[in-house]
C-alpha cells in the first residue's frame, strides 16, 4: 500500500449539546428518517473526539459543515466554531446554514460571511417521495425564492455545499449553470439510493449533469446512506465512477463524522478509499485525500507530506 497523504477532512461536525440546540439530536428518537436512529451519536462531539477518531491519520485541516442546529442558533453554532478555531487553529473552513428561500436571507448571508473561517453555505435540500427518505416536506430548490437566495452567495464569497438526491440533479445542474461563478461542493457521492426505480441510472446521469459543470465539485463520504452495512467491494465502483465523473482534481474524500459513525468506524471509511485508489500515483492521491479540499474550500493550508 502506498504511503498515505496527508489528510484534509471537507466534511466534519462538531457539537456541544448543552451550548447549541439540534432538534435532529434530541429525543424522542425515531428510525424513520434517512439516518435511522441517532441516539448513539447524541452526545457531544469535541474537536478532540474526532482526532481521536481520525487518529491514524495526518490531519491537517478540517471544514465543518453545518451540523443542523436550530436555524435561530446557526449564527451561534457559527461563533463558537470561529472562537474554536481561532484558539485550536480548527476547525480550518466553516460551512455555515443559512435559509436560501427565506425573506432575509441577505442579512444572515452578510453576517455568517464576516466570521474569517466562514467559506460558504449549507442548506439540506434533499427532497424525495418517501417521505422517510425526505429531509423536508417539499424540494425548495424548484422555488424562484430559493433561486434568489443561491443568486445572493455569491455576493458575499460563499460557496454552497449541496445535500440532495439523484432525482434532483437534472433540475439543480440547470439552476447552478445559471450561477457559474458560485462553487457548489455535493456532499456524500450524491447520495445513490439503488432500491429507487432505475436508481443507478438516475443517480449516474444526474451526476454527469453535475460533472459538465466546471464549478461542481464531488464529496466522497456518506457510504452508509446508500448500503447498511456497507463494504468496500460494493464501494469500490461507486467511488471510482464519481472520480471519473468529475476527474482527480475536483473529487475529495471526506468522513461525515460523526453522522457516519451511525454505520461504521473512520478507518473503515479511510481504509476503503486507500485500498481503491492505491493504483492511483501520489500526486493525484494527494489531491483526493487533502489538496482539492485545500484548494476548493480556499483553505491556505501548506500541506507538509
Amino acid at each position: 500500500m502506498p504511503k498515505r497523504p496527508p489528510l484534509v477532512d471537507p466534511h466534519v461536525h462538531l457539537w456541544d449539546l448543552s451550548h447549541i440546540r439540534y432538534p435532529w439530536l434530541s429525543p424522542p428518537f425515531d428510525t424513520d428518517n434517512p439516518n435511522g436512529s441517532v441516539e448513539s451519536i447524541a452526545v457531544d462531539y469535541p474537536l478532540d473526539a474526532y482526532l481521536a477518531d481520525a487518529s491514524t491519520w495526518d490531519v491537517q485541516g478540517i471544514v465543518h459543515i453545518d451540523a443542523g442546529a436550530h436555524a435561530g442558533d446557526a449564527i451561534k453554532e457559527t461563533r463558537w466554531l470561529q472562537q474554536m478555531a481561532d484558539q485550536r487553529g480548527m476547525p480550518n473552513g466553516i460551512v455555515a446554514f443559512a435559509m436560501l428561500e427565506d425573506k432575509g436571507v441577505e442579512a444572515v448571508l452578510e453576517v455568517q460571511a464576516s466570521h474569517a473561517n466562514v467559506r460558504g453555505i449549507r442548506q439540506i435540500v434533499s427532497w424525495h417521495p418517501d417521505p422517510a427518505r425526505s429531509y423536508g416536506p417539499e424540494d425548495s430548490t424548484l422555488s424562484e425564492e430559493w433561486e434568489r437566495g443561491f443568486g445572493l452567495l455569491g455576493k458575499y464569497g460563499l460557496s454552497f455545499d449541496l445535500q440532495a438526491y439523484p432525482g434532483q440533479m437534472d433540475h439543480l445542474a440547470k439552476l447552478i449553470g445559471r450561477h457559474p461563478d458560485t462553487q457548489v461542493i455535493l456532499n456524500h457521492t450524491g447520495m445513490a439510493i439503488p432500491e429507487d426505480r432505475d436508481g443507478w441510472n438516475v443517480w449516474r446521469s444526474g451526476m454527469r449533469a453535475l460533472a459538465a459543470l466546471p464549478n461542481v465539485a464531488v464529496k466522497i463520504s456518506g457510504m452508509g446512506f446508500t448500503w447498511n452495512p456497507w463494504d468496500e467491494e460494493q464501494a469500490r465502483p461507486y467511488v471510482l465512477d464519481t472520480i471519473e465523473m468529475f476527474g482527480k482534481d475536483r473529487s475529495m474524500f471526506a468522513s461525515n463524522f460523526p453522522t457516519d459513525k451511525l454505520f461504521d468506524r473512520f478507518d473503515k471509511y479511510f481504509d476503503a478509499y486507500d485500498s481503491i485508489t492505491s493504483a492511483f500515483s501520489d500526486e493525484e492521491r494527494s489531491a483526493l485525500f487533502g489538496g482539492n479540499a485545500n484548494r476548493i474550500y480556499r483553505l491556505g493550508l501548506n500541506l507538509q507530506a
